[in-house]
């Protein structure tokens, strides 16, 4: 809390332009900053940087399609760590590749294209023949032609760590009136031997020895229980499959991968695809699982509702990373997903708050019949773990009380904790939307009614709780105890819990104050 963001964030420095928790915008930002400046008198060329991975999103390809349409001196970086990126093949290729990259020859061609411009009558026919000649030419040499085939100049690759091939390369780009890629080949992890030979592991760190390179094991976390879950699940029935979005080992799909490869699909930064896809696994009569941080699904709601709720196909959404997130702050939050998804009819909403539940969820869902979010929280399981009846809708704890605290997911071990300090009922959600009418009439019977969420309170399940409540006739008190509408910042978890008061003292209080 209060310290400096994992992500770039123009309130920290005038060097970050913008927000960019989320993967593949670089391009479309930029151009429209690009735009802007045009329209406002300002010349100068503008630069986009984006890494191979992030080039798998399909929004880095519309932006590609826009920006190549148009005579601009705009520039795009592709930093290349030579993880998704086809190489081209061949020694001329090789050699073409370092000719291109050589300042006298930019200069060269850039000068004759000049010339042949200036021949009265035939010099634009001259130009262009020329240019379509050498593009022939360079096509038959290298393995695809991607960039120029949309409008850009390409000029690489070239050693991203070469600060003085760097300088001489931006340096023609920023002569061109036309768009250019400039290909850049770095090394993830540049400089500490750990980090170079396991890009993956250190992609984001928690603390760890820097001698030595060894982090901390935190032990089993629900991701990792997701995939175990559906390992086994898949052991005995060939249906089950496996889908992430560029996030295998932070879903906990490493297992799943190694053992079953051919029923496991990583499609890159591609959420929206991800879910189509899924659809049509479901369509085909697979049963398909797709594993997904709660702050990028909020990219595929369209292709939830169009391509699988009003299809009415069994797509099983493991929605992982919900509620509170932690120090990564405003862009990862889950606490979306609740009002995004209670929206669509036909979706189920489950909330597990330990490994049993979740376990139990997961398998059940293998039979679903409709679009299934079984949510659970970052990190590992309350250590303060209750036998309860997680096989039913709901559970309720407590002796009939006239106070009642409707709760899911990771907030039940809160209530529970708050319970042996004040007098009241907890009623726990295990599936937490739709809500049946044997809910809503246990409920009906209480005077007061606190409902504690880790989720927005526009759309979240207080909202829809009080609505059909109230609709039937029930006259007592409903508090509703959320998060506002906001964006969360950095904080840890406990804190961020404490500071939105949903923590268990908080619980308390509220419980205790009859205003």
């Amino acid at each position: 809390k209060g310290g400096i963001s994992g992500f770039m964030k123009p309130v920290e420095s005038e060097h970050d332009p913008f927000i960019t928790g989320h993967s593949s915008n670089s391009i479309s930002a930029a151009y429209g900053i690009y735009k802007a400046k045009r329209l406002s008198g300002e010349n100068g060329s503008s630069i986009a940087v984006i890494g191979d991975g992030a080039l798998t999103g399909g929004m880095a390809y519309e932006a590609l399609n826009n920006v190549g349409a148009g005579k601009n001196n705009f520039i795009v970086v592709l930093n290349d760590n030579k993880m998704s990126i086809s190489r081209n093949v061949g020694a001329l290729s090789r050699s073409l590749t370092k000719m291109r990259n050589k300042p006298k020859y930019h200069y060269f061609k850039f000068a004759f294209s000049k010339f042949l411009l200036k021949i009265p009558f035939i010099g634009g026919f001259l130009n262009s023949f020329v240019f379509s000649i050498k593009e022939s030419f360079k096509n038959l040499i290298y393995k695809n032609n991607f960039f120029s085939s949309l409008g850009f100049n390409y000029l690489g690759s070239v050693d991203g760590h070469n600060t003085e091939a760097l300088e001489s390369l931006f340096k023609i780009a920023q002569t061109y009136n036309r768009p250019t890629v400039v290909h850049v080949i770095t090394t993830k992890g540049k400089g500490y031997t750990y980090a170079e030979n396991s890009p993956k592991n250190y992609h984001g760190v928690s603390p760890f020895d820097i001698d030595e390179g060894a982090m901390s094991n935190a032990g089993l976390n629900f991701s990792e229980v997701v995939g175990n879950t559906l390992c086994e699940l898949a052991k005995n029935d060939s249906s089950i499959c496996a889908v992430t979005a560029a996030m295998t080992a932070g879903t906990g799909l490493s297992n799943f991968e190694k053992n079953y490869k051919n029923r496991f699909f990583d499609v890159g930064i591609a959420e929206q695809h991800a879910v189509t896809f899924c659809a049509g696994l479901a369509k085909g009569g697979m049963k398909p699982y797709f594993a997904v941080y709660s702050s990028f699904l909020q990219r595929a709601v369209d292709q939830i509702i169009h391509d699988c709720a009003i299809e009415g196909l069994p797509v099983r959404l493991l929605v992982d990373r919900a509620g509170i997130v932690g120090e990564d702050g405003e862009t990862h939050q889950g606490v979306f997903d609740i009002s995004l998804l209670t929206a669509i009819p036909g979706v189920e909403i489950f909330s597990p708050c330990n490994y049993l539940e979740l376990e139990y969820q997961i398998k059940k869902s293998a039979g679903a019949t409709c679009v299934t979010a079984i949510r659970y929280p970052r990190g590992s399981q309350s250590p303060k773990i209750v036998d309860f009846d997680y096989k039913s809708d709901y559970c309720k704890i407590g002796k009939n009380n006239k106070t009642v605290l409707v709760t899911y997911g990771r907030l039940f071990s809160n209530a529970l904790e708050a319970q042996t300090d004040a007098d009241f009922d907890i009623i726990k959600l295990n599936k937490v939307y739709p809500f049946t009418n044997e809910l809503l009439c246990e409920l009906s019977k209480y005077e007061r009614i606190l409902v504690f969420e880790e989720t927005l309170k526009n759309g979240g399940i207080s909202e829809h709780l009080s609505s059909c409540l109230f609709g039937k006739g029930f006259n007592g008190k409903f508090e509703i105890h959320a998060i506002d509408n906001k964006f969360v910042p950095a904080a840890s978890v406990s804190s961020s819990l404490e500071e939105n008061k949903l923590d268990t003292e908080s619980m308390i209080r509220s419980i205790k104050c009859q205003n």
